[in-house]
């Protein structure tokens, strides 16, 4: 990592079920002057298509944290971000970058219940097209690159093991975070209830915030440059925005 990087707040974001870094490349030009933003590249999918995906969210990040930890650099202070899967796999890794000396500033979590409550309706299980359209029904998103025979066939495998790993999911400690948590959900998010999602309150000893923004489950996808402005409010410790956030 250059000098350059050393002391600027790092993004990390950890990317949900299906998805890879690249998802997270367009919020490098909003981000400029306010993070670095880094991404957790897993195994299966863009650069290491090769490897073999995890099926288990507590083994992803141990295996993963190691690298982590030299991409982001000594000292560096770190807002880790995650969607979905995304959300339980940065929970973990927020614990285990804080036993590491990491400077973890705040934990946000997106389309999430809190880590302690298990999803009622699954995909695990199911193949092909039935599969398919349980995730589709899910989140209310198709990503077109299944449309592609070829690449549903590179996507496939990687789908079906994130979806298994979220759906068995089991926290690996009971112990709070120490550091700030914010929450957020799509306002029709058929998914996540806002309840569930405001049970991440009891994750951490540190301030909690709660910021819903209008769509359903994939609300990301087009209001990326919203969910940093509200990041960075909730970082610069402004009162947490409760209802309803408009873009």
């Amino acid at each position: 990592m250059s000098a350059g990087h050393e002391q600027r707040t790092a993004l990390l974001c950890v990317p949900f079920a299906g998805a890879g870094p690249s998802f997270f490349h367009p919020w490098r030009e909003p981000a400029a002057g306010r993070w670095r933003v880094t991404s957790v590249e897993l195994p299966g999918r863009e650069r290491r298509f090769l490897e073999t995906p995890y099926r288990n969210v507590a083994e992803a990040a141990r295996g993963e944290i190691d690298g982590i930890v030299a991409d982001l650099g000594e000292g560096t202070p770190t807002v880790l971000f995650g969607h979905s899967l995304g959300a339980v796999l940065a929970y973990e890794l927020a614990h285990l970058l804080i036993a590491r000396g990491v400077p973890v500033q705040r934990l946000v979590v997106s389309g999430s219940p809190g880590p302690w409550t298990q999803r009622e309706r699954r995909a695990a299980g199911l193949q092909g097209d039935e599969f398919l359209a349980r995730v589709e029904e899910f989140a209310g998103f198709r990503h077109e690159a299944l449309d592609h025979p070829e690449m549903r066939e590179m996507i496939l495998p990687v789908l079906q093991a994130d979806c298994e790993m979220h759906e068995a999911y089991v926290p690996s400690t009971d112990t709070p975070l120490p550091v700030p948590i914010t929450s957020l959900r799509g306002d029709h998010d058929g998914l996540v209830t806002a309840q569930e999602a405001r049970q991440w309150r009891a994750a951490t000893t540190a301030g909690f915030g709660y910021v819903e923004f209008p769509g359903d489950h994939m609300y990301l996808v087009d209001l990326g440059r919203q969910v940093l402005d509200v990041i960075e409010a909730e970082s610069a410790h402004e009162h947490p925005v409760s209802a309803l956030t408009r873009p």
